[in-house]
């Protein structure tokens, strides 16, 4: 895993600096008076951690029968290694390419891996984080197939032109033996037999090779004589062939759906030919054709039938039939339906020896997007239930949110509920793939990361020590009606695809409050319930958000009154507890504009609602006079306050979730106090409808009704990203709108005049405002649920370059001050139980002493970052982040029991800034923004931890901590694990006596040097690997192989070897001496039988 080289800037750089300035007023602190700061660039550094989910547009699979560890290859050149639950590993070919094959040396902690580009490399998984030792590029012939026998280094690569190469894979040198297809052949057929599709040695006899070529000829070619013994013939090209362990039988699957037996002594024609799923018709002609059979697998048991697995070969009159796999096992064909289509599958078995029974127990089944393994040993073939989190992308990634240091009840709660969700009738046997440990981590925090999907579902993530596992669901969408087809849907809709799809989401994990933000303008507010309850009548609250001429003299004067009822030029009354009436939706009709109805239907009929989150208000915006409501562009919830805010371009509402009632509807320019600088017109939405939300892709506005929400996972406009996600700006008319794009929820001081902290809404827009309203809560009890909660505009506090992005507050010795909340109690037990929690309020923060600041609001925007002391206002510390760029994700961020905001920028780099002087203290040039997936879904967490979706179906996560990056090696999980590998299967008394059973071959009698000679240099080129180093050529067997791993394995550990290092070098000499006279000794005893000795 590569580790980044770090700018690291200057300790010593102040907010004096160029771009950080400190504004010098009356009574400003010098710095030195304000904060003494603790982070500093040490504490920083960047590196990737670990990577989640499905291998994007996977290509290949490998599977070590001893070690029970996975591989994945993947058409981007990616690798992904699999172990038991928790244990995965990322890794990445430079070229690129994809890869066409994988094959592992069994048991000795390596793996081949075979690439579009023609090149091969050896991987070392002996070490956390694998590495190339070697590789080696083909410059004349392209490779089609590779294999590798168990416990072989020569490695046999088959190519396009048809020839077979021999490779050694201790050295990576080329053999100079060479299986030419002219002579494998010779005078069988009069044309070129096409491309090397399949290469496998008899399990009996390792002396002979079974070369497939694409046209249908099977070689069984004897190395030691280099001739073929047999030729066998058939009219149809061939996918794949599978040998039965004893070696007198292969089968083979062709391109017209049969399947070939040939007898290896008896090449004139198959013992027999099958089609699975063919018709067989009645007058004993041959069957209809089929689909390809693209594999086939022939494994073998000793108390039953073998076994027979193949993908494809269904009859072409099954248009639009989902891939399936067919085991064959005796008399009975079990044909198993599949999502997606096949990618490849492999046979697991009890023994790693071809020339034993092979004992099948499951199949792996590696689809384009999911992976899937079957019980062989169970009737029905249950699959079993996928400890890896690889349904990321169920339904595609909508938004993203990341919390480092939850509560610590959080975790097992999530767990309770959600383990209810799971699906019965998986297989009761443990998951195959059980292979490596887990690391050793120091991370014990609890993490969650929440997903939201284009289909309206929520997913909550357990993501602490470097693991993911999916811990509890939920479905948005059940509180609305669904249309079962097309001529239902209603024409209110506002996006042609995913109405329900999330757009934002604010979670209080102290609280457990959630609050959820659609592309069809609806907000749900959700509270957590560990008891189930049905919902007779879903609270329904319906909003008319628009922007008025009426309203444009007369913004709220003075900005100090409490309009505790909606203005009504700005919104209609709210229907509270009802769905839309009748006459409303009457209004949907051709005969004039849409006006007041939504645009989702909700739910008429009861709600069963189980343990977990329970819908407590649905919110949801209308068409006003034939104008689609604007997509919500920020969203807040506060539990000890008791109210949702939200906004949009045409300006905020605030709705009070505890009273369901709707308390404020402002337009964005009534923010601003008459006398305020930064007042701007607002313009008429009328002008030009614009309908494209922070999930729209397009970069044209005139399209905005096909775009409004294209899920991250559209390949059309991935690459059209110009603007940030929070002013999605795509026309002129969009960028005059004032958007609100951010809020904050804190007890600070509205008024400069203020003394005492109250409660307090901080609201930024797409221009840089930031705006303060207060926030006037009656007292607590029934009084909250009947007295109406005061609202006032207190004007603009600030103004910053670009559009605001995120705000906090720090007390006066530089600590966060998080926003309030409520303790969470279940709101469906007993009121007395309720009242018990509600009591345990937050402590109010101190308030400010006569002529002193007591506080610091942190401000963040798309350019620059400011510090601004409160109640006095006076602006401390401004920071200019970027000139020519612009900030995609900020986060104000605990890290090592300070405070810092990151930042991500659209052209690449990640930032931090100290708190409250902004200086300077990471920039790095990690990631160029690429496409819309990674700004939708980029987020910060506390404790330097960060992550974002690299493709549509992986989470990437990465960390800015110095110390976790030191620490990784650690946390990291390990691949290989010593395991001894099985004894080979017992030859028998007679067979050892009178010969008979497995032959073995001295391939380096017959691929070395010695025998073969070189080969021709401009066949291949050898290009050393960065993981390689000295004494590696041991690594795949004998003794030297031990020490060169025992020495990796300190270096992995970090250890110094410096003491060890003359006694290691006298081992290792000592070592090779004694692995060639144990050669020796063997070479002059292999031939002799054990009477002889």
């Amino acid at each position: 895993m590569k580790k980044f080289n770090i700018r690291k800037v200057l300790d010593g750089l102040t907010a004096a600096s160029s771009s950080s300035s400190a504004t010098a007023q009356p009574g400003t602190p010098r710095e030195n008076d304000v904060v003494q700061e603790t982070l500093q660039s040490e504490h920083f550094q960047l590196c990737k951690t670990v990577r989640h989910g499905f291998s994007y547009q996977p290509s290949s699979m490998a599977f070590d029968p001893v070690q029970k560890i996975l591989a994945i290859g993947t058409q981007t050149g990616a690798l992904r290694l699999f172990g038991r639950a928790g244990v995965e590993c990322y890794c990445q070919h430079e070229s690129g390419a994809a890869v066409i094959q994988l094959q592992f040396l069994i048991n000795e902690g390596a793996l081949v891996s075979a690439l579009a580009d023609d090149s091969i490399h050896l991987w070392n998984l002996r070490q956390k984080i694998p590495a190339i030792l070697h590789s080696l590029k083909f410059n004349r012939e392209r490779i089609t197939y590779c294999h590798l026998p168990f416990q072989s280094k020569w490695l046999y690569i088959g190519t396009e032109r048809g020839n077979i190469h021999i490779v050694n894979v201790e050295s990576f040198t080329l053999s100079g033996y060479v299986i030419m297809w002219n002579k494998a052949i010779e005078l069988s057929t009069k044309t070129h037999p096409g491309p090397v599709v399949h290469i496998s040695d008899n399990p009996m006899d390792e002396g002979k090779l079974l070369i497939g070529f694409e046209c249908g000829v099977v070689v069984l070619w004897d190395l030691k004589c280099k001739k073929a013994d047999y030729r066998y013939n058939y009219d149809e090209a061939i996918h794949s062939v599978a040998w039965h362990h004893e070696g007198k039988q292969f089968v083979c699957s062709h391109s017209d759906g049969t399947l070939t037996t040939w007898n290896v002594r008896a090449p004139a024609k198959p013992a027999q030919i099958i089609t699975p799923h063919g018709k067989q018709p009645k007058d004993g002609k041959k069957p209809e054709p089929c689909k390809p059979i693209l594999k086939v697998e022939y494994k073998t048991t000793r108390a039953g039938d073998p076994f027979m697995v193949l993908s494809g070969g269904l009859s072409y009159d099954t248009v639009g039939r989902r891939a399936c796999l067919t085991v064959m096992h005796g008399k009975s064909t079990a044909v198993l339906e599949m999502d997606y289509p096949i990618v490849d599958f492999l046979t697991l078995c009890e023994t790693p020896y071809p020339n034993d029974f092979q004992e099948p127990y499951a199949v792996v089944v590696l689809l384009e997007k999911d992976l899937v393994v079957i019980d062989l040993g169970q009737i029905g073939y249950p699959i079993f239930e996928n400890p890896y989190p690889l349904a990321i992308h169920e339904s595609p990634v909508t938004c993203c949110e990341y919390f480092a240091d939850c509560p610590a009840e959080l975790i097992p709660a999530l767990y309770s509920v959600g383990s209810r969700q799971k699906r019965q009738g998986y297989s009761k046997k443990e998951w195959p793939i059980s292979g490596g440990n887990w690391g050793q981590g120091t991370q014990s925090y609890p993490e969650i990361i929440i997903t939201g999907h284009a289909d309206g579902s929520i997913k909550f993530w357990d993501a602490s020590a470097l693991m993911l596992q999916v811990l509890y669901k939920l479905k948005t969408a059940k509180v609305f009606e669904r249309a079962r087809t097309k001529e239902e849907k209603p024409n209110t809709d506002i996006v042609d695809e995913d109405p329900f799809a999330i757009q934002t989401l604010s979670w209080c994990p102290e609280s457990r409050m959630l609050c959820v933000a659609g592309v069809s303008a609806h907000v749900i507010v959700y509270r957590f319930s560990k008891q189930e309850i049905t919902t007779e009548v879903v609270q329904l609250l319906e909003v008319r958000m628009q922007c008025e001429f009426s309203d444009v003299d007369s913004p709220d004067p003075g900005g100090e009154q409490t309009p505790t009822v909606p203005n009504p030029g700005a919104s209609s009354s709210p229907q509270e507890s009802e769905p839309p009436t009748q006459p409303a939706t009457g209004n949907n009709s051709s005969e004039g504009p849409r006006d007041n109805i939504p645009c989702l239907q909700l739910r008429s009929s009861p709600l069963k609602q189980f343990p977990g989150y329970q819908v407590e208000l649905v919110i949801q915006l209308v068409w006003v006079s034939g104008e689609p409501p604007q997509q919500i562009t920020s969203l807040a919830v506060n539990s000890s306050y008791g109210l949702v805010v939200f906004g949009n371009s045409n300006g905020l509402a605030v709705v009070d979730y505890l009273q369901k009632t709707l308390l404020l509807n402002m337009g964005t320019s009534e923010l601003y106090s008459p006398s305020d600088p930064f007042q701007r017109q607002p313009r008429s939405p009328r002008k030009a409808r614009q309908s494209c939300g922070a999930l729209c892709d397009s970069n044209d506005g005139s399209n905005a009704s096909e775009d409004r929400c294209k899920s991250p996972t559209s390949d059309a406009k991935d690459n059209s990203f110009t603007r940030s996600r929070s002013s999605s700006v795509t026309s002129i008319d969009r960028e005059s709108r004032e958007a609100i794009s951010s809020f904050y929820f804190c007890e600070s001081f509205p008024r400069k005049s203020d003394s005492l902290v109250s409660p307090c809404l901080l609201v930024g827009t797409t221009h840089g405002s930031v705006m303060m309203v207060a926030l006037s809560l009656p007292p607590g009890g029934d009084q909250r649920l009947q007295q109406p909660v005061g609202i006032a505009s207190c004007g603009t506090l600030v103004r910053l370059k670009g559009g605001m992005l995120t705000m906090g507050l720090l007390d006066a010795a530089g600590t966060l001050l998080p926003p309030s909340y409520e303790p969470w109690y279940d709101p469906n037990t007993s009121d007395e139980e309720k009242e018990k929690s509600r009591r345990r309020r937050p402590a109010t923060p101190p308030s400010s002493q006569e002529g002193q600041d007591s506080q610091f609001a942190v401000l963040c925007s798309e350019k620059q970052a400011k510090v601004v002391a409160m109640p006095s206002q006076t602006h401390l510390y401004k920071h200019n982040i970027t000139e020519t760029s612009f900030v995609l994700r900020a986060d104000v961020v605990q890290m090592a029991g300070a405070n810092c905001i990151a930042c991500f920028c659209a052209n690449g780099h990640i930032m931090t800034l100290s708190l409250p002087s902004l200086r300077p203290l990471l920039d790095i040039n990690y990631l160029p923004l690429t496409d819309m997936r990674i700004a939708r879904t980029f987020c910060f967490s506390n404790l330097g931890q960060a992550l974002y979706l690299t493709s549509p179906t992986e989470i990437q996560r990465i960390t800015y901590s110095q110390e976790t990056c030191d620490n990784l090696q650690e946390m990291l999980s390990e691949l290989f694990t010593p395991v001894e590998t099985p004894e080979a299967p017992n030859r028998g008394f007679f067979k050892g006596l009178f010969g008979g059973g497995a032959q073995s071959l001295d391939r380096e009698d017959l691929f070395g040097e010695t025998a073969a000679g070189k080969a021709s240099r401009s066949l291949a080129q050898h290009i050393p690997g960065p993981g390689s180093m000295e004494g590696m050529k041991g690594a795949a067997s004998g003794v030297v192989g031990e020490l060169a791993r025992a020495r990796i394995a300190l270096d992995e550990r970090g250890q110094k070897l410096g003491e060890l290092e003359e006694r290691t070098a006298a081992m290792m000499s000592s070592a090779e001496s004694f692995s060639k006279h144990a050669h020796d000794m063997m070479v002059k005893y292999k031939d002799k039988k054990w009477y002889q000795l």
